[in-house]
């Protein structure tokens, strides 16, 4: 393979973890809604999930999009998987 050919390779790599995270924080933010629409959770505890959501999502944006699309590549092949919504999780005090 070509470097122009791994380089695209390692780019749809990270793509397609990016879209499988992604997808596993929207369900938890859907799961929050349901709850809410069901009488479960109140607006703040929604409001928590969405801000955790709104970290998390930046922390594997960041990861998936700054830097070498190669050694992204690897990192996801190479090393257990990242647990995106315990990285967006507020800071305790």
């Amino acid at each position: 393979m070509s470097a122009k050919s791994d380089r695209q390779a390692a780019r749809e790599a990270v793509a397609n973890y990016h879209e499988k995270q992604l997808t596993s924080l929207q369900g938890r933010v859907g799961t929050a809604l349901e709850r809410f629409r069901s009488g479960e959770l109140d607006a703040f505890e929604v409001d928590q999930v969405l801000f955790q959501y709104s970290r998390a999502a930046k922390e594997l944006w960041k990861f998936c999009n700054l830097g070498d699309p190669e050694f992204a590549s690897d990192l996801v092949r190479e090393r257990p998987i990242v647990d995106w919504w315990e990285r967006g999780a507020p800071r305790q005090r």
